[in-house]
């Protein structure tokens, strides 16, 4: 007899115990899954934190030999629009030895060929380097200098004299359309 109720319960596929075992085992799954879910979401970042991750500029108004500060994550923000001169003269030293080597093609990104887009915070102790707006003084090589320290810049943002070890630092950027600068 025993043989019998055995056989009738392996011809439905799934025993009792069977399907005991897979509620539970669901249920656990479910349970561990809403436990997880509100943890591992309060990691993400909020909405403020998402809205300072990138800063939209608009660059259509700015004029050859232009400059502009806008501010990124709460750093100042240099934007400046190249005159031919300026570009042919940072692009005749692109071979001259630097501290920190890179050429204006680098500094520019691909697909940009007139706008210089970089933090305006000085690699020596992050002061902010005057040359960005007119009037102000450009420094020995007519880009940007920093008066704390006497750290000089081209107009590329290269370093070429003083204690500041590297370039101006170059954001991520983009341009989503026409006449509109996405940095981050």
């Amino acid at each position: 007899m025993a043989s019998t109720a055995e056989g009738a319960s392996s011809q439905d596929g799934v025993r009792r115990r069977d399907w005991i075992h897979i509620a539970a085992i669901s249920t656990a799954g479910v349970g561990g899954a809403s436990v997880l879910f509100p943890l591992i979401s309060q990691m993400a970042p909020s909405a403020d934190v998402l809205a300072a991750s990138t800063t939209d500029v608009d660059v259509s108004a700015i004029e050859a030999g232009q400059s502009i500060k806008a501010t990124f994550r709460d750093q100042p923000l240099f934007v400046k629009r190249l005159t031919a001169e300026e570009i042919a003269a940072a692009r005749a030293e692109d071979d001259v030895d630097m501290r920190d080597p890179e050429t204006l093609a680098d500094r520019l990104g691909e697909g940009n060929e007139d706008i210089l887009v970089q933090l305006g915070v000085c690699t020596h102790l992050g002061c902010v380097p005057l040359g960005a707006g007119e009037g102000e003084d450009k420094g020995e090589f007519n880009g940007y200098f920093c008066p704390c320290h006497g750290s000089h810049y081209d107009v590329a943002g290269r370093i070429r004299k003083g204690p500041a070890p590297t370039n101006l630092a170059v954001p991520e950027f983009s341009f989503p359309s026409e006449g509109v600068l996405r940095v981050g």
